[in-house]
């Protein structure tokens, strides 16, 4: 079985945490060409009798970018949805904890997740702040 305090240990074994808290933290990513990109992972509240992960990664700031650009980018993708959140434009995707294979069901989806949030951000901001 799975727990967030393995979660929490693979990332701090392979990335850069930037900050932490109890229910999540937030790290960084090396990119393509000298970018990088922060994603977070939460641990949520248990639903339906079990614990679930969230990753998220930054697009931009909402009120910067073209919303609508960004949910038709969202909905070509296989990984992650588009949500604003204290007026970030983010990419999530969220997991079951319960039997996650670490290295397979939560990196994979990760690493899709923020290549995709970097590609968006760079096509809808030309910047690299995340």
């Amino acid at each position: 079985m799975t727990t967030w305090t393995d979660v929490i240990n693979f990332v701090r074994t392979r990335y850069e945490v930037l900050e932490e808290q109890g229910d999540w933290l937030r790290f960084r990513l090396a990119g393509p060409q000298d970018r990088t990109q922060q994603a977070t992972v939460h641990h949520l509240p248990e639903l339906d009798g079990g614990a679930w992960i969230e990753i998220s990664s930054p697009v931009g700031w909402a009120d910067k970018i073209d919303l609508r650009q960004l949910l038709e980018l969202a909905g070509a993708s296989a990984a992650g949805g588009a949500a604003i959140v204290d007026g970030v434009a983010l990419l999530k995707h969220t997991l079951p904890l319960e039997d996650l294979s670490i290295e397979h069901e939560f990196e994979r989806p990760l690493k899709t997740l923020v290549a995709r949030a970097d590609a968006f951000e760079h096509e809808l901001t030309k910047a690299d702040e995340f």
